[in-house]
């Protein structure tokens, strides 16, 4: 069975209910059905060939669903295209991969180096106009592409890691790996026909592990009109939505505008968030705001969405709040010592996850992949530890980890304590080369509006809490933190503007 499958039974068994809600149209199981085998179809004819690569640049939208679908009935593989990275970074992934078709919308049109690839327009344009997604879809009505040529190893996607840390690499997530994360997300969540998603997050990354289990059980997929904080609360309510995924960034945002201007949010079931970890104290908070409704996964790209789950009964537990959960049921996940063994529970040591759910490797780069999966095994670079009930507890990425004084300080456990400042909305904790210390504890911190807090009143507030080691030896202020398209603090990007701040204090003495 391939993922795209999952679709096909539901809308069989479900034609009538509807499948896509955007703010002027309404999209039922069979209407897309029928859109997304033509589509298919076309898509087949412009390259005949099983695998071959297909790029999708565009924003969320219902033709970015259609053309994604079709490229799965296709037998093809996705490459999504965040139109929020750079155009560098969209040309090299580009260059990378050699896609055969590529599927953007106007906007991200003219900033594409596509080359030899058929490009098609998905704006939802209509008229007739050769050379978009409806004129594909009007030249193929009825058609059906046939089954798909692969064994479940082969690559569905290849979706390149969020660049945090480094340059990024392609991931190739096989059709089992897509399996396993739809049924394991069915499981948990116990999704049903009466299930509504609410599209926020980029279809490019978080949001698209999400659409066929949605799908597959019959529920529907909607897009607000606005994506802004109060615009995403009016849709929950307007259309009874069940499920949300967003970054902590954007769930602190609508936490804001809820306090302010409150809504009935009853239908929700689940507010879920991912991409980066979320403070303790923002859990609660969110908690008394949103109702008995948090939950959270832990997985990478390259062991999509869901290796661990935390749901709302478990939240109910205040020793639970800064984990990421149990192990999944199709996945097994190990905290192991530098020599491969299992590190018991309470002590710390690197993440690692087998089972279908992982990666075959990285595109066309075997190394990489021979460092990272070994021994069967992927090593996931994550720092953390189980407690003696099985709930995996996060520390860091085991290369953010500050050693100083030859002391090891995970940021991760300063920044909780940082977070709790009655004047801090955000902050990150990094490592900066210094010469007594090897390397010091500096934090950067984003206040909250019309608040302010001096540095020493910051410093002693973590030493409170947290022995001298731990606390920064300086706190940066900064108006805004640097964040990846997605979200993410980009750590390497806080260093940079800390060590130039040093480099002109220490130029003007």
């Amino acid at each position: 069975m391939f993922p795209i499958e999952f679709f096909f039974r539901a809308a069989r068994r479900h034609p009538e209910r509807p499948a896509l809600i955007s703010p002027d149209r309404i999209v039922t199981f069979a209407e897309l059905r029928a859109r997304v085998e033509a589509c298919a179809t076309g898509l087949r004819g412009i390259d005949p060939a099983f695998q071959s690569r297909v790029g999708i640049c565009a924003g969320n939208s219902i033709d970015h669903i259609v053309a994604l679908l079709a490229v799965l009935a296709a037998g093809k593989t996705w490459v999504p295209l965040n139109p929020r990275n750079g155009n560098a970074e969209l040309n090299r992934i580009i260059a990378f991969t050699e896609p055969s078709i590529v599927v953007c919308d106007e906007a991200a049109a003219g900033r594409l180096e596509t080359g030899a690839a058929t490009v098609i327009i998905a704006d939802g344009c209509g008229g007739g106009r050769s050379g978009t997604l409806d004129a594909l879809a009007a030249r193929h009505a009825g058609a059906s592409p046939g089954g798909i040529e692969a064994a479940l190893s082969e690559t569905q996607a290849i979706k390149f890691t969020g660049g945090t840390t480094g340059a990024p690499k392609g991931v190739m997530q096989p059709y089992r790996a897509w399996n396993t994360n739809i049924v394991t997300q069915m499981f948990c969540y116990g999704l049903r026909p009466t299930d509504r998603y609410l599209i926020v997050a980029p279809v490019t990354h978080g949001t698209s592990t999400y659409l066929l289990p949605v799908l597959g059980a019959g529920g529907c997929l909607v897009f607000p009109g606005d994506s802004r904080p109060a615009g995403i609360l009016g849709a929950i309510e307007k259309h009874g939505i069940t499920l949300l995924f967003m970054p902590p960034t954007l769930i602190y945002a609508l936490m804001a505008e809820q306090g302010a201007h409150p809504r009935d949010l009853r239908s929700l079931r689940y507010v879920i968030y991912g991409a980066a970890p979320m403070r303790p104290e923002k859990i609660i908070e969110a908690r008394a705001l949103f109702g008995d409704v948090m939950a959270t996964t832990y997985g990478q790209t390259e062991a999509p969405q869901i290796a661990t789950f935390m749901g709302p009964e478990d939240f109910r537990d205040p020793a639970n709040v800064a984990s990421v959960g149990r192990p999944t049921i199709l996945t097994e996940v190990a905290v192991l010592d530098a020599d491969g063994r299992r590190r018991p529970a309470g002590e710390v040591g690197e993440i690692a996850i087998r089972g279908d759910l992982v990666m075959t490797g990285y595109w066309r780069m075997p190394d990489k992949t021979a460092e990272t999966i070994r021994h069967g095994w992927l090593y996931t670079g994550d720092v953390g530890m189980f407690d003696d009930r099985g709930f995996l507890f996060l520390k860091d990425r085991s290369r953010d980890v500050i050693i100083t004084g030859g002391f090891n300080v995970y940021p991760s456990d300063v920044e909780n304590v940082l977070g709790r400042h009655p004047a801090v909305f955000d902050c990150s904790v990094v490592g900066i080369e210094d010469e007594k210390w090897g390397e010091a504890v500096h934090a950067a911190v984003q206040l909250r509006p019309g608040c302010s807090a001096s540095e020493d009143e910051i410093i002693a507030f973590i030493k409170r809490e947290l022995d001298s080691v731990k606390a920064p030896k300086a706190v940066h202020v900064f108006e805004a933190l640097p964040r990846s398209s997605v979200g993410k603090v980009v750590k390497s990007e806080v260093k940079q503007e800390i060590a130039g701040r040093l480099r002109q204090r220490a130029a003007v003495r």
